[in-house]
């Protein structure tokens, strides 16, 4: 299915008299082509934390359709994340990783369902902390890449280092 059989009728509606939201998705899609798998993975890792804030802020002024669409989105990519790991690079470290997003989620959907706050606060919480940590890993895969500081060598125990090469 294009994208564009994805869109709700009314949404496509407004894109199509929308010059400037034609420009931005023309930009978000260019961004998105171009961007390297660190990047996309930063990228998504955004939008979830986007998407839980405004779902929280549904949660508050007890707009409950905002609250679904932003918490619904936030799961998505969450779900998206977590089912794009890569296990047999470093199995112990993709099962901490997935454990985490699957705390996530369910921090997500039950924030959503019992209309907890403090819930989706945790998930919001948890998203930014490993987006800083993505973002000191592309810094430190920058660095590598440019010959400045050596790679992380293998742990004592044998287990390869985690790579997010696509």
């Amino acid at each position: 299915m294009q994208y564009s059989e994805q869109m709700t009728k009314p949404a496509a509606a407004t894109l199509a008299n929308n010059p400037k939201a034609q420009q931005a998705n023309a930009y978000l899609r260019t961004k998105v082509m171009s961007a390297s798998p660190e990047e996309l993975r930063l990228m998504l890792l955004d939008g979830a934390i986007k998407f839980a804030q405004q779902g929280r802020e549904g949660l508050l002024q007890k707009n409950y359709e905002q609250s679904f669409t932003g918490l619904s989105s936030c799961r998505d990519i969450v779900f998206e994340l977590m089912t794009t790991i890569r296990a047999e690079i470093n199995p112990e470290l993709a099962a901490n990783i997935k454990g985490l997003y699957t705390f996530i989620y369910t921090q997500l959907i039950e924030g959503s369902h019992e209309k907890d706050v403090s819930k989706v606060d945790k998930a919001i919480e948890l998203l930014q902390y490993e987006r800083e940590t993505w973002v000191m890993l592309m810094q430190r895969l920058v660095e590598e890449r440019a010959g400045s500081i050596a790679p992380v060598p293998a742990h004592a125990d044998g287990a390869k280092s985690i790579s997010v090469q696509g």
